[in-house]
């Protein structure tokens, strides 16, 4: 029986921003070394961006701070991030003539998942047969002639 690969992951909830909002910038790091997730999270405008990045810090702290694995956190990469909504704060605002709008204060818990980078070794690109070059020469395209169009004919 193979015993499965654990990863690394850390998770933040109750986080105060909308769900919607830090899923568009987790889909920018997901898939990326950790070096690299730190420098796209690192010139990201976004409120998010600072959240994933305190989420990316703790997860790689996890990593390097495990007894059984010793990772290194430059070695790693982000294998998994998902956002998953939290509970609704529910407020209210005063409308004109006494009516009442509902303001929905969304939460959304964050969890990012790390594994280490596995060396792949690139093969060598096969060389190609000459015999296909040969084969058969390019037809000439004869190029269309530009339309002109009828308001500068009726000016000139």
């Amino acid at each position: 029986m193979t015993q499965a690969r654990q990863d690394v992951q850390a998770v933040a909830k109750f986080v105060r921003v909308s769900p919607r909002k830090v899923r568009l910038v987790a889909d920018h790091i997901r898939g990326r070394s950790v070096p690299e997730a730190r420098s796209i999270l690192a010139f990201t405008p976004r409120a998010a961006a600072r959240e994933l990045e305190k989420v990316l810090r703790s997860a790689v702290a996890n990593a390097e701070a495990n007894p059984n694995r010793h990772w290194n956190g430059d070695e790693l990469y982000v294998k998994a991030v998902f956002v998953d909504d939290g509970p609704t704060i529910k407020r209210w605002r005063a409308r004109a003539r006494g009516r009442v709008n509902r303001i929905f204060k969304r939460t959304c818990h964050i969890t990012v998942k790390l594994d280490q980078l596995e060396q792949v070794e690139i093969a060598p690109p096969k060389p190609q047969a000459k015999a296909k070059a040969k084969a058969e020469p390019k037809q000439e395209t004869t190029a269309k002639p530009k339309r002109t169009r009828k308001k500068e004919e009726a000016v000139a």
